[in-house]
C-alpha cells in the first residue's frame, strides 16, 4: 500500500505472486512502485496460506531492509502484516517496527 503524507492511500501494488512455499519479493521493485507513485510512506502485506501467523526469518529479514531502504529514501514502512485464515500478525502492533 502506497501513502501519502497525509497516510492517504495513493494506491495498492501486487509485488509478487507465488506458490504454495513462498515468493520472492525485491526490495528495488517495491521502492520503483513507492518512487513513482511520490510515496511518503509504504505499508507491506502477505499472506501465510498455511495459517500461522508467526513471521518467518525470511519476512523478518525482509521488513528490517526495507525499513532501512527507506530511511535512505525517506519512505517509511508503517507496517508489515502477515494475514491467514486463522487471524494477522502486525510488525507494528508488536513493536517491531
Amino acid at each position: 500500500m502506497l501513502l501519502n503524507r497525509s497516510n492517504r492511500v495513493l494506491g495498492i501494488v501486487d509485488i509478487s505472486s507465488g506458490g504454495v512455499t513462498g515468493t520472492v519479493a525485491d526490495p528495488k521493485i517495491i521502492f520503483v512502485a513507492a518512487l513513482k507513485a511520490n510515496a511518503c510512506s509504504i505499508i507491506m502485506s502477505h499472506n501465510h496460506p498455511s495459517g500461522n501467523v508467526k513471521p518467518s526469518k525470511a519476512d523478518e529479514e525482509l521488513t528490517l531492509k526495507i525499513k532501512h531502504a527507506g530511511q535512505l529514501l525517506d519512505i517509511r514502512l508503517f507496517d508489515h502484516i502477515i494475514v491467514t485464515s486463522e487471524g494477522y500478525f502486525s510488525f507494528a502492533d508488536e513493536g517491531l517496527m
